[in-house]
C-alpha cells in the first residue's frame, strides 16, 4: 500500500512533521540547559501530538486512497479484509 501525498495534504503533513522536529530539538536544548521539568514535559507532550496528528493524516489519506483502490479494483490481489488488517495494526500503531 503506497500513501501519495499531493498539494495541500502533503504541506499539512510536512508541517506537522516540522513543528514535531522543531519542538524536539526546543526539548533537548532544554535539557541541556537543565530547565524545569515541567516546562520539558509540556514542550515534549506538544511534539508528541504533533507527530500523532501527522501519523493519523498518513493513515486517513492512505485509508481514503485504499478505498478508492479497492473500489477501482487495482489489482494488487489484495482483499479488502486483508487491507483493513493493515491499516487497522498502523491505526493501532500510533495509539
Amino acid at each position: 500500500m503506497d500513501v501519495r501525498f499531493e498539494g495541500d495534504e502533503l504541506k499539512s503533513v510536512l508541517n506537522r512533521l516540522r513543528r514535531a522536529q522543531g519542538q524536539i530539538t526546543g526539548v533537548i536544548k532544554m535539557i541541556e540547559e537543565g530547565r524545569d521539568c515541567e516546562d520539558v514535559v509540556t514542550q515534549l507532550a506538544a511534539a508528541s501530538r504533533a507527530l500523532d496528528r501527522a501519523g493519523f493524516a498518513i493513515i486517513a489519506t492512505g485509508l481514503q486512497q485504499c478505498l478508492t483502490d479497492v473500489g477501482n479494483g487495482d489489482g494488487s490481489g489484495e482483499t479488502t479484509d486483508e487491507m483493513k488488517a493493515r491499516l487497522e495494526k498502523l491505526f493501532l500503531s500510533l495509539a
